[in-house]
């Protein structure tokens, strides 16, 4: 049977605002597979913001007239307050959020609503929204961030005096301060910070006038539109502005460094609070129990921190495979973006805020923390160092050390039982002044160098991060 030829202009997908060129409906499937709407209509503020914007540039272009302009910031402004209130009405023919505000901005003034896309393509849109986007979240993520920073140096000021040991391969190896252990990780989240204002800054370029990939036939302005959306610098290449992806690229590996931070801090919470470490305990709100077993306290929380770092790496490997093989320009793979982005900064997002929450209500046993710096010999390298200042090569005096340490394991002695004509034995470098050199307080006091664990520096280093957090 012989197709019923369409006439000229005319396709029967009326649903469609690019339905001209066809003459079948979209297969319900594909309606289905190539939908983004579910993902993407969290774009609608920034979809409609960059609208606005493009509206008074085509009408500066002499586009649009005063009146057409007025017509459709009106109606969008209903669109926006539609979607505010979640009673925008969504049919299925939206493929994604950019074609479901069009279509409902027309319903609502007309045919002038079709001129809002003149000079423009999705391509470049949805560049835009994107980078909106970012800009907004990665803004957020850094407040979050200094909140988690400012919950670690609580728990360091209050816990300033205790000590614990350090640790190399798990291990006890040298007496720090729990604040300094604590402090390691404000570090960490600095440099994420640092990371994600870097991000920000080429995220922060606006992509909007390129077109599907050309650029426009109209006479737009795209300084003017810049200036408009808070862009402080355009693309410089319509080709590369479409298909670009790499601040979302950028964005999920610091968002991956993040996490990998939190899981490290995550792992050590759930090693702290096991009864083998005791060193700390949990607040309850931030823990469940046991199903079976009455006596459980179960560290859920650090651990799915933990267990959702993985995902976030995936969503970094995910979008880099899918960007590997791509020809210029857009292609509609680059729609697999927003999914992995979206769940990467939800992720990251509420992982900063629990465990910023979390550390609020944190116990800390002093009583637990004290006896593990009494024991392990985490002393030795004190002595050591002694018999260095007592003129001994380090590696004699490393080797002097080890047989002291061999003894005392072998004789199920500790470091601090030994007398000065027990040290002797071993080198007669050793005089009265050895014993004083091995105490907790004397091994922490002279590590007094800038970003050592003497107690007067971390207790200076805490007052500059709350100067500088404040």
């Amino acid at each position: 049977m012989k197709k019923k030829r369409v006439p000229s202009g005319v396709g029967p997908q009326t649903g469609k605002l690019w339905a001209g060129r066809f003459t079948e409906r979209t297969h319900e499937l594909v309606e289905a597979f190539t939908s983004s709407l579910a993902v993407d209509r969290r774009l609608y503020a920034h979809d409609i913001e960059g609208s606005i914007a493009h509206a008074k540039t085509l009408e500066r272009a002499r586009v649009l007239s005063r009146r057409e302009t007025a017509a459709i910031l009106r109606g969008l402004a209903t669109v926006r307050a539609e979607l505010d209130k979640g009673r925008f009405p969504f049919v299925p023919q939206d493929e994604d959020i950019h074609m479901a505000i069009e279509r409902r901005l027309t319903e609502l003034i007309g045919s002038v609503g079709g001129k809002l896309h003149t000079g423009r393509s999705r391509n470049d849109q949805v560049a835009l929204d994107l980078r909106l986007y970012l800009r907004q979240e990665l803004g957020r993520l850094i407040e979050r961030a200094t909140r988690l920073q400012q919950s670690l140096i609580g728990q360091a000021r209050a816990h300033r005096d205790v000590a614990m040991p350090g640790y190399t391969h798990l291990q006890r190896a040298q007496p720090v301060l729990f604040a300094h252990h604590l402090l390691a990780y404000v570090e960490m989240l600095e440099r994420d910070k640092g990371r994600l204002r870097d991000a920000l800054t080429r995220t922060n370029v606006m992509p909007l006038g390129s077109g599907a990939l050309a650029g426009s036939n109209y006479p737009v302005d795209r300084a003017y539109t810049a200036k408009l959306l808070g862009f402080p610098r355009v693309t410089e290449n319509s080709l590369d502005a479409v298909s670009d992806r790499d601040c979302a690229v950028e964005a999920l590996a610091a968002l991956s460094l993040i996490m990998m931070h939190l899981s490290r801090l995550s792992e050590e919470l759930v090693l702290w609070s096991s009864q083998e470490f005791r060193f700390v305990d949990l607040p309850d709100g931030f823990c469940t129990g046991s199903s079976m077993m009455p006596q459980k306290k179960n560290p859920d929380v650090p651990e799915l921190v933990r267990g959702k770092t993985g995902r976030v790496y995936g969503h970094l490997l995910g979008l880099l495979t899918t960007l590997k093989g791509l020809p210029l320009s857009y292609n509609r793979d680059l729609q697999e973006d927003k999914e992995a982005l979206f769940d990467a900064l939800d992720t990251v997002s509420a992982s900063v805020d629990v465990l910023a929450e979390l550390l609020k209500g944190l116990m800390v046993n002093r009583k637990a923390l004290a006896e593990s710096v009494e024991s392990g010999y985490l002393l030795a390298t004190e002595l050591a160092d002694y018999l260095v200042t007592k003129g001994l090569p380090f590696r004699q005096a490393h080797a002097v050390t080890g047989r002291i340490v061999r003894a005392c394991v072998e004789g199920d002695r500790d470091l601090r039982d030994l007398t000065v004509a027990d040290l002797r034995t071993f080198s007669d470098r050793f005089q009265k002044d050895a014993l004083a050199v091995i105490t907790v307080d004397g091994a922490l006091r002279r590590k007094a160098q800038v970003g050592g664990t003497a107690p007067q520096r971390v207790a200076a280093r805490i007052r500059e991060w709350e100067r500088a957090l404040r």
